[in-house]
């Protein structure tokens, strides 16, 4: 048993590891304690050893613990034999810190061995997902093709460290793949195609689209380390839809190839069903809020490039008018010089309506990205919740009750061959071979279905784990309009002086106040109007 580690200070490498291991502040297992060790390279008996000097006979390591096997390690990887005197050398100075690599990969594999270890629980926060891939979707400039023209898109894959092009109907291609490979997963949906003559607008649009798509799947714990993905991210040949049908289109789904099919039932909690309604109904009720949200945000960017539409053309107005050189004489002014001091004045002035266009058109985009884009994607979440909800009601349940009514005709067949008994032999010898076939069947679209049930729970907590996503929204919100608002503020401050400078030569040319409407006109006939 081991002793308190009163030796040395504890490196911040320590607590970093710690907050990796035990983002809980649960205690570490030794399966947890021997996949990290092994990425030192240390031989597993030398592992084994550190666990011993540690263990407190309990199967896992608080703190305490697992800072003594970091420091033991340490000493493990310089040479020296396990032995915990080893750190009293250490009193007063800093403990030796142990090489393990990238610790991202330690945090992906105690991720992972968590959610072996249990896995009804999403072992996913939104930080989670985001670290596991970012995709930025660029469109390339020149279309390419002699005759008919495509777009194509850059596509670069911060995790694969790769930018790859690609075309639409390579997005269709993964799409049509990933559909067959996970059938019962979120599978976000894609832009819809236009043959001929699509806009700016439209190619802006389905831009955006395809790169929520992609990033949805990139971030997906699940599908995001598939060599279907990595392919699609990383391959630089020509031919990318065909190329990766070739590769993948005989790949089994992953019913077919997960460890957790065949206990898929004991997997699902009893009142799962109840629990799936409602969590439908949950949803319905996000998405109609968000999509509200949404639209509220497209007004919001909608009105931030109207205003600087707006004072960009009052500007270019102020502009045309400081320099139109048409001559103007007293002819037309009299001993009125008002014309001549407005025109060095709106020079000035365009100038700064000017600046509060593009600090409006500033505000647009950071609009569009921050709040527009991260509610469309997770609207994109919504929707292919939804998605998969039809699935699984539409294909494994209603294949499965399908199953069982077929199997119900063939027993009625074999009972009323028996009974009749003028029926060969081999009539109900073949009936029975079928319902052991159609038996087999059943059981296995059984685990199908709870599989599918499964699965259903975790994408239903990837839903609740991307909920984070509305702090960004808030955040951006705030940030955004703050930061617009001052900016504006600020401009409209400068304009104030030069709107001053104009007015106060205005008000010393006037004369002494005068009527507004001459004696004996209308408003002056009436008793109790005043002028």
């Amino acid at each position: 048993m081991s002793t308190d580690l009163v030796f040395g200070s504890v490196p911040a490498l320590y607590r970093e590891i710690y907050d990796i291991v035990c983002p809980n502040q649960e205690h570490v297992d030794r399966e947890i304690f021997v996949q990290m060790l092994l990425k030192t390279s240390l031989p597993k008996q030398v592992i084994m050893q550190i666990w011993e000097a540690v263990d407190s006979n309990q199967g896992s390591l608080n703190r305490n613990g697992l800072y003594k096997a970091l420091a033991l390690t340490a000493l493990a990887q310089q040479g020296k034999a396990i032995n915990e005197k080893l750190l009293e050398t250490y009193s007063g100075q800093e403990l030796p810190k142990p090489s393990l690599g990238d610790l991202s990969d330690l945090k992906i594999m105690s991720q992972r061995v968590r959610r072996d270890q249990n896995p009804n629980v999403l072992a996913f926060s939104y930080n989670d997902l985001c670290e596991l891939d970012t995709v930025k979707v660029e469109l390339v400039p020149e279309k390419k093709g002699l005759i008919l023209k495509h777009v194509e898109y850059e596509v670069t894959s911060q995790r694969c460290k790769a930018t790859v092009l690609r075309r639409y109907n390579d997005f269709i291609a993964l799409y049509e793949l990933l559909m067959l490979r996970y059938p019962y997963r979120i599978i976000p949906r894609l832009p819809p195609k236009k043959m001929m003559g699509a806009s700016r607008e439209f190619i802006e649009h389905r831009r955006k689209c395809l790169r929520r798509f992609i990033n949805i799947v990139a971030r997906h714990p699940q599908i995001h380390d598939d060599k279907l993905v990595k392919f699609f991210l990383s391959f630089n040949g020509s031919d990318t839809q065909y190329k990766i049908k070739e590769h993948f289109r005989g790949v089994p789904d992953e019913f077919m190839t997960s460890n957790l099919a065949s206990k898929a039932k004991d997997l699902v909690p009893m009142d799962t069903q109840t629990q799936l309604s409602n969590s439908k109904e949950h949803i319905r009720v996000l998405y109609n809020s968000v999509l509200k949200m949404k639209d509220i945000a497209e007004r919001m960017v909608q009105r931030a490039v109207g205003f600087a539409s707006d004072m960009a053309q009052f500007g270019r107005e102020l502009s045309s008018m400081s320099n139109d050189s048409t001559p103007v004489s007293s002819w037309a002014t009299g001993t009125n010089d008002t014309w001549h001091y407005l025109q060095k004045g709106f020079k000035h002035l365009s100038v700064e309506y000017a600046v509060l266009s593009d600090k409006s058109t500033v505000e647009a985009v950071d609009e569009e990205e921050g709040l527009v884009e991260r509610l469309s994607f997770f609207l994109d979440l919504l929707n292919a919740y939804k998605d998969l909800c039809d699935r699984h009601e539409k294909g494994v349940l209603n294949d499965h009750q399908r199953a069982i009514q077929k199997m119900g005709q063939y027993k009625k067949k074999k009972q009323q061959a028996t009974v009749q008994g003028s029926v060969e032999t081999g009539t109900v010898e073949q009936l029975e071979q079928r319902i052991l076939e159609q038996e087999g069947q059943i059981a296995n679209m059984e685990n199908r279905n709870y599989f599918s049930l499964h699965c259903l729970q975790m994408e239903t907590q990837l839903i609740h784990a991307n909920l984070d996503i509305f702090f960004e929204v808030f955040t951006t919100m705030t940030d955004v309009q703050a930061k617009a608002h001052s900016e504006l503020a600020f401009v409209w401050t400068e304009i104030k002086p030069i709107v001053q400078s104009l007015t106060s030569k205005y008000s010393s040319n006037l004369s002494s106040p005068t009527r507004t409407s001459p004696v004996g006109s209308p408003m002056n006939s009436h008793p109790g109007i005043t002028v």
